[in-house]
């Protein structure tokens, strides 16, 4: 049996699995990134892992380590400044784990991991023009045009979150930039969405007696099930932000679709509902109704670790 090894590095979680030619995550486990401030520490809790998985599968012939995280160049393989990790500058990944596993590696920016997963593995095959969206801790895409990935020069094209969308004068990204559409929309705009609410509105809420490190997305999506207006009027927010970010995207390489995912998009009609409509609202007349918003295809939780390991499987596919 082949398999290959699927890393996603969140800034929450790192995610870990064994990927067959399926795309299928027939093991996999999680630690919290944050718990390694040092990357070296972090590199040795990341081989330690692999072993353990490894050890379920002894029989199994690795073909290499494919790896997704922020801010990362496929052409250099670093990790450069990302917002939402513990390791700052550039960190020469790639090149340190190697030095403790000797295997073909590949990395590349987590939303593009996913974009090409989903043309290998899942709603995209046959695609050649679509935009994947990931809606989590930031907000990530990944852009195939014409069949091919859009990687860019340096290898990271699509930073499509650090976008500004209010001229220079809204929040702050992780990266800085003022009015950043990643500082809406993402689970951590969606909780900042939730405190301007309540000080835009007098509705009453479940939320006026919680504080912002306690709020989750479920129980947001909770709240909005139950009425609560602050939590509906926040997914709407959210939502029209989103569908003029989409509309102006499809502008650029006129999508067939856009796959989105992530911890946002578990959050269901609440979101979704709204998107379509002023997704639809702000599109040009000539993209109107022509545009699909669709799900991933790739099986929820292991999805990102299957990307990943796309990054490997794609040279070892007859299709690609």
């Amino acid at each position: 049996m082949e398999l290959v090894i699927g890393i996603d590095i969140g800034g929450t979680k790192t995610k870990i699995g064994l990927v067959d030619k399926e795309g299928k995550c027939l093991e996999d486990t999680f630690f919290r990134t944050k718990e390694y401030p040092d990357i070296d520490d972090y590199l040795d809790k990341v081989v330690a892992t692999i072993e353990e998985l490894k050890d379920k599968f002894n029989y199994a012939n690795i073909l290499g380590c494919g790896i997704g995280a922020p801010n990362a160049s496929s052409k250099n393989g670093t990790i450069e400044n990302a917002s939402n990790l513990l390791w700052k500058g550039t960190v020469p990944i790639i090149k340190k784990l190697n030095e403790r596993m000797p295997m073909p590696m590949r990395i590349m920016n987590d939303a593009s991991v996913a974009a090409l997963g989903e043309m290998l593995f899942g709603n995209a095959k046959g695609m050649s023009d679509f935009i994947v969206i990931t809606l989590g801790t930031g907000f990530g895409s990944g852009i195939v045009a014409n069949g091919k990935l859009i990687d860019g020069f340096d290898g990271f094209a699509g930073e499509l979150g650090h976008i500004d969308m209010t001229l220079g004068d809204g929040r702050i990204t992780g990266l800085g930039v003022k009015g950043g559409l990643e500082a809406y929309v993402s689970a951590t705009g969606l909780k900042r969405t939730i405190m301007y609410m309540q000080s835009k509105y007098l509705d009453e809420s479940r939320f006026r007696s919680i504080a912002y490190n306690d709020l989750h997305g479920e129980d947001i999506t909770k709240a909005a099930e139950e009425g609560d207006p602050i939590a509906l009027k926040a997914f709407d927010y959210t939502a029209k932000i989103l569908g003029l970010a989409l509309a102006n995207f499809t502008a650029f390489t006129q999508p067939e679709a856009f796959f989105l995912l992530g911890g946002l998009v578990n959050s269901g009609k609440w979101i979704l509902d709204p998107l379509h409509t002023y997704f639809e609202e702000h599109l040009l007349e000539v993209y109107k109704g022509k545009v699909k918003l669709l799900s991933s295809g790739m099986e929820g939780k292991t999805a990102a670790i299957s990307g990943a390991a796309s990054l490997i499987w794609e040279s070892h596919t007859d299709e690609y």
